[in-house]
């Protein structure tokens, strides 16, 4: 499926993509409301109408940022999302596809929409940060994936050349806004959350497992 010799850069997301996605739904959509109507002793219909509200802020920076969250519903969403942190897991042979980057492909950056304190929740439950040469993160250049400012930005704090750049993502719009900044491989994602049903994607080739990627032989290949 991909040409290894052919690509210099692979730039991968996060929630969907290596990590499974089921934590941050579970979190959004019923662990947040139901946890914000018991401490501010709120009926049902709050909690609707909350869950209304996140889906209504989806790709933008305020969808990703705990920050955001924690002052506008006058919660500690870190603390809420460490109430279910025992649901963060990596999907299915993510690691095994992150080994052989490792130790046979070119640089290996994590663009993400997740924000810093997300990060810093999920790495270390995770191990991603030893498989990884850069992290960057939406927050930091000030544009959602889904926005072509975010593409401009990442180029200049982390240079790649769009023609030999491999990006694997789950969302459609984050990888439509990748083509049209002119990154040649992309790449989705079939069942981002293992709890939901798998999905194809309209525009975009999805991947069922890491493993259709690698070579047979899965040769070493020297970093350029």
């Amino acid at each position: 499926m991909i040409d290894w010799n052919a690509i210099d850069t692979v730039l991968l997301d996060m929630d969907g993509t290596l990590l499974d996605l089921h934590f941050d739904s579970h979190f959004w959509l019923e662990h947040l409301p139901q946890r914000y109507v018991e401490l501010h002793k709120l009926d049902a219909q709050h909690e609707r109408a909350l869950r209304a509200r996140i889906i209504g802020e989806q790709g933008t920076l305020n969808w990703y940022s705990l920050a955001y969250w924690s002052r506008e519903l006058g919660v500690d969403v870190v603390a809420l999302k460490r109430e279910v942190q025992h649901l963060i897991g990596l999907r299915s042979d993510a690691l095994d596809f992150l080994k052989w980057l490792k130790q046979a492909h070119p640089r290996v950056i994590l663009a993400t929409n997740a924000d810093r304190e997300s990060l810093a929740l999920k790495l270390p439950l995770t191990g991603l940060e030893g498989y990884l040469d850069a992290i960057v993160s939406s927050a930091d250049v000030g544009f959602p994936k889904e926005a072509p400012e975010f593409w401009f930005a990442l180029q200049d704090v982390e240079p790649f050349d769009p023609a030999r750049t491999l990006f694997i993502d789950d969302n459609p719009s984050v990888l439509e806004s990748a083509r049209e900044y002119g990154i040649r491989y992309l790449l989705g994602i079939k069942q981002p959350d293992s709890q939901r049903p798998e999905r194809e994607l309209e525009d975009f080739i999805a991947l069922e497992r890491f493993a259709a990627l690698l070579p047979e032989e899965m040769p070493a290949i020297s970093r350029r």
